[in-house]
């Protein structure tokens, strides 16, 4: 005979702590290799790391008494700086390894240079990195969500059941999202109706971004805390609530390689001192290729997240856990301590 289990009642208290002490220990668990300047991974992942700290700290923040030194600001303030490092680490991967292969020679050469200057101002952003960690705001951040480890204080709502408040934990992230302004970027009002348009050719897609790019990015980064804030939770949803997940991941990565496109683009321009059609022609077609690629990719999610049957969708699976899956699940928990290398 099999005894029914009873699911285990977690409060928010609980989940709190989970969700800190996993990306405390994800994020400085890379400090040594990044203080190294050995590793382009161990930054990647330290920065990572910070960012999803920041998402929880600033989401949870009318739950957990967090220590003063654990603000948006300051945490803010350091994932900026390991940001500007890794950055760069991106662009000169993205040179060495996707660009240059498919360059003429005279451009290869020309490449060669700015690649050189790029390292000049990584040695900077490299050396920014390690006065960082002797800083204060740095050491106090860390030793506060230590300590804060060691003793947590919360406020009166951490003693809710994860039960009790879970959609509106996330539906108030996913409402930013969904009226972000970004979405409306290159469509225009039909009778009430927002069409996307479909006139777009490489030099409109390259004005359009231009004129909205800081849209598209923000837009970004809304997705990308939501994805964090949304991780937090796999285990008390199901199917529905991973493939909304997989496609708010989606969107994160075509905004961000959009993004990565025109840094890029305004990197070499700074550092050529004239337009990059003049210097690399070739390197210039290739990037605006690569932008009308992605705006195709963009005007189909924006297609499929404009429709009110795809946002209703997307709440109604917030607004229905698992009840099921929120016993203990050894095989979920196991599989996610093992996903220690995150994007």
């Amino acid at each position: 005979m099999t005894l029914a289990t009873k699911p285990t009642v977690k409060t928010l208290a609980e989940y709190t702590y989970s969700a800190i002490e996993k990306h405390f220990h994800k994020t400085w668990k890379w400090e040594k290799a990044v203080k190294n300047d050995k590793d382009a991974e161990a930054l990647h992942q330290m920065r990572v790391g910070m960012r999803r700290l920041r998402t929880t700290v600033t989401r949870f923040n009318s739950i957990v008494d967090f220590p003063e030194s654990a603000n948006d600001k300051n945490i803010g303030k350091i994932a900026r700086c390991l940001g500007s490092l890794r950055d760069l680490d991106v662009l000169k991967e993205t040179f060495k390894t996707t660009y240059q292969p498919q360059l003429p020679k005279k451009e290869r050469a020309i490449l060669d240079d700015v690649i050189d200057a790029l390292e000049e101002q990584r040695l900077e952003a490299a050396m920014n990195v390690k006065s960082l960690f002797k800083s204060e705001r740095y050491k106090s951040l860390k030793n506060g969500l230590k300590e804060w480890l060691e003793k947590p204080s919360y406020h009166p709502l951490a003693n809710l059941t994860i039960q009790q408040v879970l959609p509106d934990l996330l539906l108030p992230e996913i409402s930013y999202f969904f009226m972000h302004p970004g979405w409306l970027i290159g469509t225009q009002v039909e009778e009430n109706k927002v069409v996307v348009s479909k006139d777009f050719d490489e030099k409109k897609i390259d004005k359009q971004i231009l004129i909205k790019g800081e849209d598209l990015h923000d837009l970004r980064k809304q997705a990308k805390r939501l994805r964090y804030l949304m991780e937090l939770f796999t285990d008390l949803y199901g199917e529905g609530y991973a493939n909304c997940l997989e496609q708010v991941k989606n969107i994160q990565e075509v905004l961000g390689s959009m993004q990565d496109s025109v840094v890029l683009d305004e990197w070499l321009q700074d550092v050529l001192g004239s337009k990059i059609s003049k210097e690399l022609p070739t390197l210039a077609t290739l990037l605006t290729k690569n932008r009308y690629d992605l705006w195709q990719q963009w005007q189909s999610l924006q297609q499929r997240y404009l429709k009110l049957e795809t946002r209703l969708e997307f709440h109604l699976i917030i607004l229905h856990p698992d009840v099921k899956g929120w016993g203990d699940n050894k095989a979920k928990k196991q599989a996610q301590e093992k996903n220690f290398i995150e994007d």
